[in-house]
């Protein structure tokens, strides 16, 4: 009996490897036909090729092992023990791994990781080290800093949303990754790629940002944007998400919300403006490279909703399309 279960076992292993390496090949084919969409589009000039060039490289880190795409849950702790594990017994209840992984201990603003009865499991590292006791860093909406807990194909770390904690998810095995079927674009249309005004504030600007999970956060702009479209003047307010990235992030919606792109916003990422921050410049606003914010693949994630300055009465019918039909 026992032979005949590692047999069963082992058939089983087999076809689920099969699957994977099947998707993997899969995906393999999207990201290289992207890249050669790149090369042939050079030939048409500089716009198509970085557009293209873009394109691939958002597929691609959708698609890492801890993309956006590899999100599998998101647990909201409990003051006290939270258990963590695959078996019914756990609070935080995992798809996959040992049946008991470990206890995070909420007290206050603080969680600590503690052992199960058994001690952690072999192979459960944090911060590619031995999982052992300790308080696990968790700052209010900066996730980055918070010490990645591995183990096989599963990634968690502890995020903080105002006074909430809750452990985030991945899986470089999910099915989001396995079953991806690639991104929808619109045709890219230099018309859409325009050089706005920049208009410091001094000082900083601060807004409160709603997320779809229902908190608020708060964050700084450093100043707008001015630029024509379809003959008119509009407005944009970008966030600085980090002090020491060049980088502005506008949240923004528009018309196409209602019908082919996602209904709550889309993400756009520039550099800074031509003077810096703080004083009066110029910066080009690619609405081409407009993309879906992480809860357009993924009901785990706590996306931001855009301000109600960045709300535009028109369309931008440019960027990411909209992941799922039934958005």
């Amino acid at each position: 009996m026992r032979l005949a279960f590692l047999t069963m076992h082992s058939i089983g292993l087999y076809f689920r490897m099969r699957r994977f390496h099947r998707a993997a090949r899969r995906i393999s084919v999207i990201l290289a036909s992207l890249l050669l969409s790149g090369a042939l589009l050079a030939q048409d000039g500089s716009f198509e090729k970085d557009l293209a060039n873009w394109r691939a490289a958002h597929t691609a880190d959708l698609l890492k092992p801890d993309g956006w795409l590899s999100l599998v849950g998101l647990e909201w702790l409990q003051p006290g023990d939270n258990t963590v594990g695959s078996a019914s017994d756990n609070k935080v209840q995992l798809a996959k791994g040992p049946a008991h992984l470990g206890i995070l201990h909420l007290e206050g603003e603080t969680v600590t990781l503690k052992p199960p009865a058994e001690g952690f499991p072999k192979g459960f590292l944090v911060a590619r080290s031995p999982a052992k006791a300790l308080d696990l860093r968790a700052e209010a909406n900066k996730d980055k800093v918070a010490p990645r807990m591995t183990i096989g194909t599963l990634s968690m770390y502890v995020i903080r949303r105002e006074a909430r904690f809750a452990l985030r998810i991945k899986d470089a095995h999910s099915p989001s990754i396995l079953g991806f079927h690639g991104l929808k674009w619109y045709a890219p249309d230099e018309a859409y790629r325009v050089t706005a005004k920049w208009i410091p504030y001094s000082p900083f600007k601060t807004i409160t940002l709603a997320t779809l999970v229902g908190t608020n956060y708060d964050q700084p702009v450093p100043g707008a944007t001015e630029f024509n479209l379809a003959g008119k003047t509009f407005r944009l307010e970008p966030v600085l998400e980090d002090p020491a990235v060049a980088k502005l992030f506008f949240i923004l919606r528009d018309t196409t919300s209602t019908t082919t792109t996602y209904g709550a916003c889309r993400f756009l990422y520039t550099g800074f403006p031509t003077n810096g921050l703080d004083k009066p410049g110029e910066l080009v606003l690619d609405f081409n490279r407009l993309e879906n914010p992480p809860c357009a693949y993924t009901a785990f994630a706590t996306c931001p909703l855009p301000p109600r300055e960045n709300r535009l009465p028109i369309p931008l019918p440019v960027g990411e399309q909209r992941y799922h039909d039934e958005d």
